[in-house]
């Protein structure tokens, strides 16, 4: 019998094999809030950091507010003014030429009660033609005296013009005085939303402009991590894959993630395809823009006889090979392979539980040489 020298080999046998699609990326929210100024204005206080978490509604920027305040002021004067003319209207003008319009309708009477008198008088011959011509005119007087007046109260009706004048004055007020309150309420740059501040651009003493980004707000809420694929691996992507992510800055503390989208085009450039995974229970650690890796997993085979990838010779090849331990020997052995994982391999055919191989590695094992196999742990 001959005896070859000892050497490691690694067992065939029945295990769970899990493909995953390995990619790198990033930390990232759906999407992020641009925050700045509508106004033109000088920064007065900045009472937050970046990093920080804040609340919807809390202050971010406080700009000066003298000119803005003096203009609430001055529009708060201007509704006063125009609430005082519609006052004026109703309880002062309105009665008055109301009171007018009577005067000027008992006048009238009188005057025609005068003209008819004279007329008879006239027409009897007891007064003269200029008699009767001063009450003519007396009459004619009076008329227009009550028209007059009966427009003076048309117009200080609410149906009236000089009505409808005071109340477009009051409104215009009123709306200015909106408009200088929201000019105000500029002066204070508050967060539209619960989240975190990834970028601060803003200082004390700053003059700041409408639609410049002052700050950069991450809103709370779903944390995901965006990869790029290749576009190789698209075929074995689905929705609802889980995966196993870690941050590159904590390697050893790993998560899970699910694939929750798969972008419809494909980078020509890169050959690459964007996917995302929802993360629903972030770690309190993770940041936005932290470099991520994550293994999805896209696809499992439980209890197949499997063996370490570094044992096969040509896996990717048209015709895999291992040296099979067989009788003292190191024969070569054609083997048929199914699912490929991280570090083993399904066998299809080929190989059965229990045999041993010899590691690929070892390259000074040749085939047909005499070997005894012991078990590589």
């Amino acid at each position: 019998m001959v005896f070859g020298p000892k050497i490691e080999v690694d067992r065939v046998e029945r295990r769970d094999i899990v493909q995953s699609v390995v990619a790198s990326g990033r930390v990232a929210t759906p999407y992020r809030v641009d925050v700045g100024a509508q106004i033109v204005g000088t920064v007065a206080q900045v009472p937050v950091e970046e990093g920080q978490t804040v609340k919807a509604g809390q202050t971010l920027i406080v700009l000066e507010a003298a000119e803005a305040q003096a203009g609430v002021k001055q529009a708060e004067v201007a509704v006063a003014q125009a609430e005082a003319r519609l006052r004026q209207l109703r309880e002062l003008q309105l009665p008055v030429a109301d009171q007018a319009l009577r005067q000027a309708e008992a006048n009238f009477a009188n005057a025609r009660v005068q003209y008819e008198r004279n007329k008879q008088l006239y027409e009897s011959g007891y007064i003269g033609k200029a008699a009767l011509d001063d009450s003519q005119r007396n009459l004619d007087v009076s008329q227009t005296q009550v028209e007059a007046a009966r427009k003076q109260v048309e117009t200080a009706r609410p149906a009236g013009s000089d009505y409808a004048v005071a109340v477009t004055a009051l409104e215009q007020a009123r709306a200015s005085l909106e408009a200088a309150r929201a000019k105000l309420a500029y002066t204070t740059i508050r967060a539209p939303s619960d989240g975190t501040l990834i970028a601060r651009d803003v200082e004390r003493g700053d003059v700041v402009q409408p639609g410049k980004v002052l700050m950069v707000l991450a809103p709370a809420g779903e944390t995901q991590i965006v990869l790029q694929i290749d576009e190789r691996n698209l075929a074995r992507l689905k929705l609802g894959q889980k995966a196993l992510a870690s941050a590159d800055a904590y390697p050893a503390q790993r998560f899970p993630a699910e694939l929750a989208y798969i972008n419809p085009g494909v980078d020509a450039q890169r050959g690459t395809v964007e996917v995302k995974l929802r993360v629903p229970d972030p770690p309190a650690y993770l940041r936005q823009d932290m470099t991520v890796s994550a293994d999805i997993e896209v696809d499992r085979r439980p209890g197949v006889l499997a063996l370490r990838t570094d044992a096969v010779h040509d896996p990717a090849g048209p015709a895999p090979w291992v040296l099979k331990v067989s009788r003292g020997r190191a024969l070569r052995q054609p083997v048929e392979l199914g699912l490929r994982g991280e570090s083993w391999v399904e066998v299809r055919g080929g190989l059965a539980a229990g045999d041993g191989v010899v590691p690929a590695s070892n390259a000074a094992v040749k085939p047909g040489r005499p070997v005894r196999a012991i078990r590589h742990e």
